[in-house]
């Protein structure tokens, strides 16, 4: 069916938003070429000490490229997609070539297959965020598409040299997992801090330790990591991915088969996802029963080294929550949903009232003795609250939400929160071109980390505003978005040069965005996609007074020099099976 073509021809002087917008994607390119240029060899290689570890490993070097598959998807430059090209495939030799010498599991390469040998998803997680992002605005690349295959073959039992996953239970077999397959042991602190390196008078670590010793010490209680753990939730993007690039069966079969396992481990467990699945598909199997127990899990509390203090490290849920997403997004099935809606209520109902104050737990287990809830906050658990009430759009599932400025925004309630957005990240790129600018330390004294706070891209706001989207963060998932935008001129992804769109609305069954031309003198032409992957149904769209049906995944808009319109849109969420294709491939 021929798509709409709309033409908007309404003089509209560019708003201050706009203008802002169309400044933060161009100086954020520039920025780039500037940062890789300070840190990045002729090679592609990251000029610092390869190291393998939590503390300092693979996945922060990968980190230094965060965003710029996003920024480029939004509507960057070329040049951005080309330099990450440069780094990740500098990134992938540069840790196949560095070895451990004490750690087992990286002698031989720290990556093996362009893949981490043996690793937790929180941090595998993080390394390949960039590479997950790049199908959507790259996914016809023939190296994209061959190692997506391969790396989801590594949970299929497709490698012989990586028995991951145990097909018949449902169960990656380990926490610790890769291209040289599950650790079926305990982990060691060692294992996870890595080879003995000088520290004091020469690097900076991020967790505060003052000597290698406290590196290990860090991570002694790092050890109950054999059997299955909601971590390894991540790995079903892997399958989304690989889905993406050609439909084949396979992948969404695994998919669904491994989120349907984990949600009915959470419905067995009372509706509280368990941490551990023991070899024999029992919830603790490896941890003595405990459902709680296991490294990152409900009651994962550890001391620190430096300080004696606990920490309370119940990491799992910041990125567990994910997988159910991905589940949504191949389905359209909102019972996924249902089930992390059904562990924040849980946890909640569980508050109680200390020294005359409602206090909410973040930790469930024995630690301090006897089995209990700890780790009361004066506020409600509500750690995936944004993703449930923006997968649901259920009006009810706002009360679950923090004080968000972007969803007060789509409420009305925030009006100047786009253009104070924008501004605030200008000055972010600001205050970052000139701590690089002030950046003196050689190659030999940097760890790989060191640069990741100052790296220019900075897609979160851009999301938010440009696709009505949650901004993908560090943690390795697909985007998710009610819109998305190409340019057919360049038959590239992305908004065209000079066009700025801000979306103020969303509903269950709409979005409104204002797109307009800034430039004066050139006409632009912008195809408007349902959804980051086409998921989502467009049906009729509105602009101006007049109405025009749709029926499909996009349309296209003319946008004469400097004008503009507010468009609204009724849309279908979560209709289509989603697909990198592009939109003139479909």
């Amino acid at each position: 069916m021929p798509q709409p073509q709309l033409t908007i021809d309404t003089p509209m002087t560019p708003p201050h938003w706009a203008l802002l917008q169309r400044r933060l994607l161009e100086e954020q390119c520039r920025a780039i070429e500037e940062f890789y240029a300070h840190y990045f060899d002729e090679r592609g290689y990251l000029l610092c000490v390869p190291r393998w570890g939590g503390d300092d490993g693979p996945d922060d070097a990968a980190e230094n490229l965060l965003n710029w598959t996003m920024l480029h998807a939004l509507g960057g430059d070329d040049k951005v997609l080309e330099l990450y090209k440069k780094g990740w495939e500098g990134h992938l030799r540069q840790y196949t070539e560095a070895k451990t010498v004490e750690v087992e599991l990286g002698r031989d390469g720290m990556y093996y297959k362009e893949f981490p040998t043996v690793a937790d998803w929180f941090h595998i997680g993080e390394g390949l965020n960039a590479f997950t992002l790049q199908g959507l605005s790259d996914p016809y690349d023939q190296k994209y598409g061959v190692r997506s295959r391969r790396f989801a073959g590594f949970y299929m039992n497709e490698d012989p040299q990586a028995p991951n996953y145990d097909a018949e239970r449902r169960i990656v077999r380990s926490m610790f997992n890769g291209s040289r397959g599950p650790l079926m042991r305990k982990a060691t602190g060692l294992d996870w801090a890595g080879d003995p390196i000088e520290i004091e008078g020469r690097f900076r670590l991020g967790h505060g330790e003052r000597n290698f010793e406290e590196m290990v010490a860090h991570f002694e209680d790092y050890n109950d990591v054999v059997g299955d753990h909601p971590l390894n939730l991540c790995i079903t993007t892997l399958m989304l991915n690989a889905f993406m690039l050609g439909g084949e069966e396979k992948y969404r079969e695994w998919l669904t088969g491994y989120v349907d396992a984990w949600v009915e481990r959470t419905e067995a467990n009372g509706g509280i996802i368990p941490t551990n699945i023991g070899l024999d598909g029992t919830i603790g199997g490896e941890t003595g029963g405990r459902w709680y127990g296991g490294v990152y899990g409900w009651g994962f509390t550890v001391t620190v080294p430096q300080t004696g203090e606990l920490a309370h490290r119940t990491y799992s849920y910041t990125r567990a929550l994910y997988g159910f997403g991905n589940g949504l997004l191949m389905t359209g099935d909102q019972h996924y949903v249902d089930t992390w809606r059904g562990v924040i209520d849980f946890i909640n109902a569980n508050g109680r009232e200390i020294d005359g104050q409602m206090m909410y737990p973040n930790a469930y287990g024995d630690y301090f003795g006897e089995e209990d809830w700890y780790d009361f906050k004066p506020y409600p658990f509500h750690a995936g609250a944004l993703e449930v009430y923006y997968w649901s759009m259920d009006r009810d599932d706002l009360k679950r939400l923090d004080e968000e400025p972007w969803i007060q925004y789509l409420e009305g309630n925030n009006p100047d929160y786009a253009t104070a957005a924008l501004e605030a990240d200008l000055g972010k790129l600001r205050h970052k071109i000139t701590e690089l600018r002030a950046d003196t330390t050689s190659p030999d004294t940097r760890l790989s980390d060191d640069m990741n706070h100052i790296n220019p891209a900075t897609t979160e706001t851009l999301t938010q505003l440009m696709l009505g989207g949650i901004p993908t963060g560090r943690v390795g998932f697909p985007l998710h978005s009610r819109l998305r935008y190409f340019d057919p001129a360049r038959q590239r992804a992305g908004i065209p040069q000079d066009v700025a769109a801000l979306v103020d609305s969303l509903s269950a069954d709409g979005v409104t965005v204002t797109l307009v031309n800034t430039s004066q003198i050139e006409a632009r032409r912008v195809i408007v996609q349902a959804g980051a992957y086409a998921e989502h149904q467009f049906g009729t769209v509105r602009v101006n007074g007049e109405s025009a049906a749709v029926d499909g995944t996009h349309f296209t808009v003319d946008l004469a020099p400097g004008c503009g319109a507010r468009l609204e849109i009724e849309t279908a969420r979560y209709a289509n099976t989603p697909t990198f294709a592009f939109p003139w491939e479909r």
